[in-house]
C-alpha cells in the first residue's frame, strides 16, 4: 500500500502568509453567509434609520424644589428663634414686672412698719412725758422731778415754806432793798436767789432764765443742798 501522505512526519509547518490567506478566506465566507439573508427585495435598512437620536431634556424644576425646600427650611428656622426669643423677652419682662411688684411691697411694708415705730415712740414719749400745772404746785413739783435726776435733796414741804418765806410764790419777785441790793444783785425769783450763785448752781436742762420758776427752784435747792444739806434745813435767809 502506498505510504499516508498526510503522515504526521511529511506535514509542514504554517507560515505566516499561509495563516493570513486562511484569515481571509474565513472573511469570505462571513460575508457570503450575510449576504444570503438579505430579503428578496434587494432592499437595506440602516441602523440610524431604525433608531433615530434622542433629544435630551433637562429640566429645572427639581432645582427650583430644592431652592423652595431650603427657604423654607430657613423660614422655619427663623420663626423658631423669633419664638424663642419672645419667650425669652416674655420671661424677662415678667420677672422684672415680679420684682418691681416685690419691691413696692417691700417699700410699702417699710413705710408702714417706720410709722407704726413712729407711733410707738410717739407713745412712749407722751407716755414719758409728764404734764404739771403752770402754778405754784406744778413749779414745785416739776422742780423736784428734776431734783430726783440729779441726785438733788429736797421735799415739798420744805421747798413750799422756803417759798412762801421768801417770794409769796410770785416768780418776778426782787429784792431791792437789802445788802446784796446794795451791792448790785439783788435776790431775785421764787427763792429770792443772786445771779452768781443761780449761774453757780444752775442744773443742765432748765432754763438758764433765773426768773424760771422751775430753773429757780432747782439751782436754789442745789445751792441749799450744798451749803445746808437741804433745802428742808433752811429756815431763815440764806
Amino acid at each position: 500500500m502506498p505510504k499516508n501522505i498526510f503522515t504526521r512526519g511529511h506535514s509542514r509547518p504554517l507560515n505566516r502568509t499561509h495563516k493570513l490567506a486562511i484569515a481571509g478566506v474565513g472573511t469570505l465566507g462571513a460575508a457570503a453567509v450575510a449576504l444570503t439573508a438579505v430579503p428578496a427585495s434587494g432592499q437595506t435598512t440602516t441602523s440610524e434609520a431604525a433608531a433615530p437620536k434622542a433629544k435630551v431634556a433637562y429640566s429645572t424644576e427639581q432645582i427650583q424644589d430644592v431652592h423652595a425646600g431650603v427657604t423654607g427650611q430657613l423660614a422655619g428656622a427663623s420663626q423658631k428663634v423669633a419664638s424663642i426669643e419672645a419667650k425669652k423677652e416674655a420671661t424677662a419682662k415678667a420677672a422684672a414686672k415680679k420684682k418691681a411688684a416685690a419691691e413696692k411691697a417691700a417699700e410699702k411694708r417699710e413705710a408702714k412698719e417706720t410709722a407704726s415705730r413712729s407711733a410707738k415712740r410717739a407713745e412712749v414719749k407722751k407716755a414719758s412725758t409728764k404734764s404739771y400745772s403752770d402754778n405754784l404746785d406744778g413749779w414745785i413739783r416739776e422742780a423736784r422731778d428734776i431734783m430726783k435726776k440729779h441726785g438733788i435733796p429736797g421735799t415739798y414741804e420744805g421747798i413750799h415754806r422756803n417759798i412762801m418765806r421768801e417770794s409769796s410764790g410770785n416768780p418776778k419777785a426782787i429784792n431791792d432793798w437789802d445788802i446784796n441790793a446794795i451791792n448790785g444783785i439783788p435776790s431775785k425769783g421764787l427763792l429770792q436767789v443772786i445771779p452768781p450763785t443761780f449761774e453757780a448752781y444752775h442744773v443742765p436742762g432748765t432754763s438758764k432764765n433765773i426768773y424760771d420758776p422751775v430753773a429757780n427752784i432747782v439751782a436754789a435747792c442745789n445751792y441749799a443742798a450744798d451749803k445746808y444739806g437741804t433745802m428742808d434745813n433752811v429756815d431763815s435767809a440764806y
